[in-house]
C-alpha cells in the first residue's frame, strides 16, 4: 500500500531542500529517519517533519511494518514566491524574492515496487 505526505507552502527554497530529498530517496524508512535526524540543517528538519507525517499516515491505515517501507517519492517542487523590494540608493528598488516550496515525500512497501 502507498501512503504520502505533503507539506505545502514551506518558506524555504526548493534549490536548499532537494539536497535532502535526494538523500533519502530509496532508501528505508527509518533508516530515512535516521539520516535526517542527524543532519543540522533547517532543510532537513523541515523534511524529517513531512517524513513522520507520512510514517503516521502509513500507521493510521494500519500498515504492518512501517519501518521497512521504502521512500519511493522524494520531490519539492516551486511555490509560490513573495516578491519584495529593497530600497537602494537614490530612490532605486532591488527586488527580493522570497521563495516556497511544496514538499512531497511517498513510502511503498517492497513488493509493491518489484
Amino acid at each position: 500500500m502507498k501512503v504520502k505526505a505533503i507539506h505545502r507552502y514551506a518558506r524555504m527554497s526548493p534549490r536548499k531542500l532537494r539536497l535532502y530529498a535526494d538523500l533519502i530517496r530509496g532508501r528505508r524508512a527509518d533508516e530515512a529517519l535516521e539520516l535526517l535526524r542527524f543532519e543540522t540543517t533547517r532543510s532537513a528538519r523541515l523534511i524529517e517533519a513531512v517524513l513522520k507525517s507520512a510514517i503516521g499516515n502509513a500507521r493510521f491505515k494500519e500498515i504492518d511494518d512501517v519501518e521497512d517501507m521504502i521512500v519511493n517519492e522524494s520531490r519539492v517542487d516551486g511555490g509560490p514566491i513573495l516578491k519584495r523590494s529593497m530600497p537602494r540608493a537614490r530612490g532605486s528598488a532591488y527586488p527580493i524574492k522570497k521563495r516556497t516550496a511544496h514538499i512531497h515525500v511517498g513510502l511503498a512497501t517492497e513488493d509493491e515496487l518489484a
